[in-house]
């Protein structure tokens, strides 16, 4: 079983992987993760990354997608796993598509957690962090309590840059423009599945859920 997700940034995707890798025991594959931990081991392929981003250049397609293959050749994923973060791109679904079929293997669902821009902006924006600590709350849904301030260790609450109504917009103008045509993509692929992320979270998992089980 191999899920692809697909959401804006704020859609709640990443939630949903890691509750679908627990809930299969599938390793949730981030390509964030897997940079980092390629980087940081110094590995051949995370040395070649490292050429790129210290030029300040794009890793190429190829190269990301090798070091994805890299991850997901492990025993761990032998029963399948969930892709959080790639592609971004039709290129890069391209490349992932091709070297999966040299593999005899292929993606099983594309699952996009579909929520409006508008309900994205407000949910991002009224995200609070403590710098402190690392608590994050909601002003709607997880509030502190005390407004403004962190329960754990008293420090003020703040809105972090990429949580402002401008930067989510910036972020949601790159991510129509780029990833949202991978839903055309995976749908004339026949293995897009729509589900309503503006629903409650469980709500959200219960139609992913409903989904894969059927199938």
């Amino acid at each position: 079983m191999k899920i692809i997700m697909l959401g804006a940034p704020g859609a709640g995707k990443g939630t949903q992987a890691k509750m679908i890798a627990e809930k299969y025991h599938i390793p949730h594959v981030s390509t964030g993760d897997i940079f980092r931990a390629n980087l940081k081991e110094g590995t051949p392929l995370g040395k070649k990354a490292k050429e790129y981003m210290d030029k300040g250049a794009l890793v190429p397609d190829e190269l990301t997608v090798e070091i994805l293959l890299d991850r997901v050749s492990r025993d761990d994923c032998a029963g399948g796993y969930v892709l959080d973060g790639f592609p971004r791109t039709i290129p890069q679904a391209e490349v992932l598509d091709e070297e999966l079929t040299k593999l005899g293997d292929h993606v099983d669902f594309a699952i996009d957690v579909d929520v409006p821009d508008e309900n994205i902006v407000r949910r991002m924006s009224g995200r609070r962090a403590c710098l402190k600590c690392g608590a994050t709350y909601h002003i709607e849904h997880i509030p502190p309590k005390k407004e403004g301030i962190c329960d754990n260790c008293g420090e003020p609450l703040v809105l972090r840059d990429d949580d402002k109504p401008e930067t989510v917009q910036k972020r949601l103008t790159v991510y129509h423009e780029q990833t949202a045509p991978l839903i055309d993509y995976y749908t004339k692929q026949g293995i897009l599945r729509t589900v309503d992320g503006t629903k409650d979270m469980k709500e959200v998992f219960s139609a992913i859920t409903g989904i894969i089980d059927q199938n």
